[in-house]
Formats: structure tokens, C-alpha cells, sequence
């Protein structure tokens, strides 16, 4: 048998293992922060089963729900370093990072429904927020809804006066805390993954959230007391490393944008329902009462938390809140 010579070996391994390297797929780390039967877990499970068959497998997509990866303080900076490639943040995230912008959405009733959120998150303003993101090394894609929050607490709530002397557990956000204030509760940060043990060891006496994660965080068996204020908005961008992104091939980039679009549309169109359910499960638990304002306390509601948007116009922009408020006149609500 003839012996092939040691340089023809050498180069036929370089070649082979060449080969398998240009076959190895593309890992897009997607770290979250909530458990995966919420709207937003199910969306990033929807974009992973979209960009892995649109990419034909030249995309691994790796889901890291529920903190398992990065918890809400760690996440970005590992975003902009590199370590992971995507995620889907609350839009509260970004103003500690230096975009004060985006606490637009954390303002009480600036959305007076799903139609004019829409409005903005799909039209020139939230294109305009996501831009604002470039120079931090993010690309925006989308935002995913997550809807309207209630509030919890062991004790009833009815009134805003209840609130008062309340720890409350919020997001990172200026302008949450002053919502708490306004209420004469106590605001005070936690990452999400530290809410319930809080509240089941008494740090915190209640908090703000959709029912979805609500009822998917267990936080109802620790909350005896839910009270429908639908008074502000928690939704997600969807964001990438920029130089990752920007360094991807054309057309996979297309195919990612093209899934990313389909699990948007799925995201926003299940949200509704997903707080619906778990409305509803939280209340067959029989754990946690829940109580729907009449006409006459939300409208207490609105008269505490509506000068908030006035409070915060030098911080977020008065032009910017403004516009907002100018797509609720001209959807025609109020």
C-alpha cells in the first residue's frame, strides 16, 4: 500500500475541517428574563422555529428564559460586549442605559388602548426610538407587547390613597419611581427574578405587573390583593449586538428580519389573551382577590398618576410625550 506523504495528509485535514467550520450554523444567543409560557417566551420560542427553517439551519437560534443566562442588570452589558447576541428587554431598561426616551412608555395612561400603542410602536415615533439605540452599539428590531399592568398587594387596594406607605417593587426607572411617589408609596428596585421571594418574605408589600407574568412568576400565591388599574404599559425590544448584526451575511439578514416581522405580528396578536388567561387562573387559584375599579376610582386613578407626564417632560422631551398624546386625538381616544 502506498503511504500518502505528511504535507497531502496535512492539507487534505485542513481542507476537511475548513469544511465543517463553513458548515457550522450561526449561534444567536436570546436571553430573557421571564418564563417561557408568557407572551414574550413563546414569541422568542416562535422566532426560533421561523429564523432556524427560513435560514435552512445556517441559524441555531439558543433560548436562555427565566434569567438562566443574565439577569436584568447583566443583560445589556453583556449584549454590548458581545457575550450574548439578542434580547428582549422591557423598555424600561433603557433609559438607566442613557436613552431617556424610551421611559415614554413606562408613563401612566399614556396609551388609552392597544390602537394607539400600535400607532406608535409600528409608526415614524418608535422607528425614530429604535434609531436612538445605534450609538450604544444596539439595533432595535421590534417591539413585542406584553400589556397593561395591574396592582398587587396583601392588603385591599381601591383607591390610590391605599398605596400609601407601600413598598413597591418597580423596574430601574425614574419615571416609575415618581408614579410610586405620586401615589405616596415607596418605590424600590429589584431585578424580576428576586420579585417573589421579596414579596413572600415581606421586603416588598406588593407590585406592578400584566397578569401574565403575574400569575407565570407564582406571584398570586404570595399577593392576596389584584386590583385592575390598567394604569401603565410594559412592552419589549426586540435588540441585537450591532457589530454582530451588521456582520451577518445579507441574505441571512433578511431571513432573520423576514422572521422576526412573522414573530412580532405573533407576539402582539397573543398578548391580549395570554394577560386574559392568566387573569382568569389567578382568580380559579382562589389565592388572590381581584377587584375592577367603578368609573368613579379610575378616575381617582387618572387624577394621581396624570401629572406624571407633566413631571417628567424635561427628562423624557415635552415634544416627544406630546406626540404621543397627539396619537390618541387623532385616533379619536381619550
Amino acid at each position: 500500500m502506498k503511504i500518502r506523504s505528511l504535507p497531502y495528509l496535512f492539507l487534505a485535514g485542513l481542507l476537511v475541517s475548513g469544511m465543517a467550520f463553513a458548515q457550522s450554523p450561526i449561534v444567536i444567543k436570546f436571553s430573557h428574563v421571564v418564563a417561557s409560557d408568557t407572551p414574550k417566551g413563546k414569541a422568542a420560542e416562535r422566532f426560533k422555529e421561523l429564523a432556524e427553517k427560513a435560514t435552512k439551519g445556517r441559524v441555531k437560534v439558543e433560548l436562555y428564559p427565566n434569567s438562566s443566562l443574565y439577569k436584568d442588570k447583566e443583560e445589556l452589558e453583556a449584549l454590548q460586549l458581545g457575550a450574548v447576541q439578542m434580547l428582549a428587554p422591557s423598555l424600561a431598561k433603557f433609559g438607566p442605559l442613557g436613552v431617556k426616551e424610551f421611559e415614554v412608555f413606562d408613563l401612566p395612561y399614556i396609551f388609552p388602548s392597544k390602537e394607539v400603542l400600535y400607532s406608535v410602536t409600528e409608526g415614524p415615533i418608535g422607528k425614530d426610538l429604535l434609531k436612538k439605540l445605534e450609538s450604544k452599539g444596539i439595533t432595535g428590531l421590534a417591539f413585542w407587547d406584553n400589556g397593561f399592568k395591574v396592582m398587587s398587594a396583601n392588603k385591599p387596594i381601591h383607591l390610590p390613597s391605599d398605596m400609601k406607605g407601600l413598598k413597591l417593587r418597580i423596574q430601574s426607572s425614574k419615571v416609575l419611581d415618581t408614579q410610586m411617589r405620586a401615589l405616596n408609596a415607596s418605590p424600590q428596585v429589584l431585578a424580576f427574578s428576586e420579585v417573589y421571594q421579596a414579596l413572600r418574605t415581606g421586603v416588598v408589600d406588593g407590585t406592578e405587573n400584566p397578569p401574565s407574568n403575574l400569575y407565570t412568576q407564582k406571584m398570586h400565591e404570595v399577593q392576596k390583593y389584584v386590583t385592575l388599574t390598567n394604569h401603565g404599559y410594559l412592552g419589549y425590544a426586540v435588540i441585537v449586538n450591532r457589530k454582530f448584526w451588521d456582520g451577518l451575511p445579507a441574505d441571512i439578514r433578511t431571513e432573520l428580519d423576514g422572521a422576526m416581522k412573522m414573530a412580532t405580528k405573533y407576539a402582539n396578536a397573543i398578548a391580549q389573551q395570554e394577560n386574559d388567561n392568566a387573569l382568569e387562573a389567578v382568580r380559579r387559584s382562589g389565592k388572590t382577590t381581584i377587584y375592577t375599579p367603578n368609573d368613579q376610582e379610575k378616575a381617582e386613578w387618572r387624577k394621581a398618576l396624570l401629572p406624571v407626564q407633566t413631571a417628567m417632560e424635561s427628562r423624557i422631551g415635552k415634544e416627544l410625550i406630546a406626540n404621543v398624546n397627539k396619537e390618541a386625538a387623532r385616533l379619536g381616544v381619550k
